[in-house]
């Protein structure tokens, strides 16, 4: 009998999981113990094995592709077995999917039936934020012919008025906006094609309701327009008619457009124009001009790109988004002398295989202060606050995908030693998603270093149910003030985000104080 395999949940926090890779295909022999696929969750990358024998006869969820948990993910069972049963919504949406697909088939060529050589033009979107044009004003009527690049209308965005030109050859068979009225971006603005061609059942007009006073005070504005036009042109006879598309495309290639015969309506410069420009090699006699003229730079272009998220960096968005605008974030700096930290890693690492760093000392000093401030140790559940017993540090590691925080179990329990070894050993296998999901659960308090990259000070956001976080910046070599005289001194900052829920500032500032007191005296960590 079929088994129906659904998506794990293999973190505490998981809700749903993506499928990296699918090592077996439908029709597949699958035994116990076989990897099935690979699981990406909101932390790590885990394979997933498979408990029972048999065929794979379905997948649930394609490869790259992500499902919440417990959905069918897969179903096993005896080769040629009927599981039309246990694909559930599946099947129905497929179902559903067939039959609504040959209603659309049939819909559509009432509402695209095009007569041949026609073409119907729609409202342009002339800007990244434009949703409906206005037709300022036509510069053809329903019968004129109309030629590749001639004027057809000037249409008002949001932005300003640009003229708009045609990309095509023939008669101007139906507008679809009137002068003066509006219409969304991609609807119906005109109809070009062959003389005589009915197009009455070609798209609707989708100009906006105009009121009645409207026209009668915008013909006139427009007549006066339609007057004033030749005036200006006449006024300005050095004045080169080009349209605004190619005026652009022409300082982008870095054409003089006082070089280029136009082939539009009265000799205008028209796209067409700009794109078949071939510069003539240069006489003398032209020389001086060209040389009076401004040069143009010719920028490249860069072109825009995306990547798709995974599946752990939708999840960092959404935790981080979360503790950001649900927890009262507040935070403490504070500087500490580093001249003794520094001595005493000098000794420690002077040691036969032992090698730590200044990030573990900071570890082990946290973890200590944390035993003597156990609020700072605790979380926030709604009517009440949870005190944790154990001492488990989460530390921060960048990954290509973002981050990830592995923690440290009983951290104040363990050595400089063994927290230099977890450390490089969590953050190694965390890059290369090699992290179990329990390596990053139950964390009582978080550290993230950024000192390696010379950052000084910043501040984190909270990563829950943690009530505090510690920012650590680089430490700092500089002038500081030592028994009422200046010698230089090496300094580090410290910033603690607290949920204000739990930590009350008083409480913060005298974790700070005790942890400052353990780095400026390393000593007092065996007392």
């Amino acid at each position: 009998m079929a088994e129906v395999i659904t998506m794990p949940r293999l973190s505490d926090t998981m809700t749903e999981g993506k499928v990296a890779k699918w090592h077996k295909k439908v029709g597949d022999k699958v035994k116990e113990g076989d990897i099935l696929a690979e699981i990406e969750t909101d932390k790590a990358v885990q394979d997933f094995e498979s408990e029972i024998e048999g065929t794979l006869l379905y997948v649930g969820v394609e490869e790259g592709g992500a499902a919440a948990v417990d959905t069918v993910l897969a179903i096993i069972g005896n080769e040629g077995e009927d599981i039309s049963g246990l694909t559930g919504g599946a099947a129905a949406t497929e179902e559903k999917k067939s039959e609504e697909e040959p209603k659309a088939e049939t819909a559509a060529p009432a509402a695209t039936e095009i007569p041949a050589g026609v073409e119907v033009i729609t409202m342009p979107r002339l800007s990244d934020t434009m949703t409906e044009g206005k037709v300022a004003k036509w510069h053809k009527n329903v019968g004129d012919t109309v030629k590749e690049g001639d004027l057809l209308a000037e249409i008002e965005t949001d932005k300003a008025v640009q003229d708009f030109e045609s990309e095509f050859n023939g008669v101007l068979l139906k507008q679809g906006v009137e002068e003066g009225g509006a219409a969304p971006v991609d609807s119906v603005l005109a109809i070009i094609g062959p003389v005589g061609t009915d197009v009455s059942a070609v798209g609707a007009p989708k100009a906006a309701a105009q009121s009645a006073e409207k026209p009668t005070e915008q013909k006139p504005e427009a007549k006066a327009e339609e007057k004033a036009a030749p005036a200006a042109s006449s006024s300005s006879s050095d004045r080169v008619a080009i349209s605004p598309l190619a005026k652009k495309m022409a300082q982008d290639k870095g054409v003089d457009i006082n070089n280029v015969q136009g082939s539009g309506e009265n000799g205008r410069i028209v796209k067409k124009d700009i794109e078949n420009y071939q510069p003539a090699a240069k006489s003398a006699a032209s020389a001086p001009a060209a040389s009076a003229a401004p040069v143009a730079v010719n920028f490249v272009q860069g072109e825009d790109t995306e990547t798709q998220n995974s599946q752990v960096r939708n999840i960092i968005a959404k935790r981080l988004s979360e503790s950001k605008f649900s927890a009262p974030h507040y935070y403490l700096m504070v500087e500490i002398n580093m001249d003794k930290a520094i001595e005493a890693r000098k000794e420690i690492n002077s040691l036969p295989d032992t090698k730590i760093s200044f990030n573990d000392m900071i570890i082990k000093a946290t973890a200590i202060a944390l035993r003597k401030h156990p609020q700072v140790n605790s979380s926030w559940a709604g009517d009440k606050i949870i005190h944790r017993g154990n001492i488990n540090i989460g530390v921060a590691v960048a990954i290509p995908d973002g981050l990830v925080v592995p923690v440290l179990k009983n951290t104040d329990q363990m050595t400089y030693t063994q927290i230099s070894a977890s450390v490089k050993d969590m953050a190694s296998r965390a890059k290369s998603k090699g992290l179990k999901a329990n390596e990053m659960e139950g964390s009582t308090f978080s550290i993230s270093n950024l000192g390696m990259f010379g950052i000084e000070t910043f501040t984190s956001i909270i990563n829950q149910p943690n009530s505090a976080i510690l920012s650590v910046g680089a430490i700092i070599e500089k002038p500081i003030v030592k028994d009422g005289q200046i010698v230089v001194g090496n300094t580090m900052k410290l910033s603690l985000a607290c949920d204000h829920r739990v930590v009350d500032g008083a409480t913060g500032a005298q974790f700070l104080q005790t942890l400052r007191t353990y780095l400026e005296s390393p000593l007092t960590l065996l007392l």
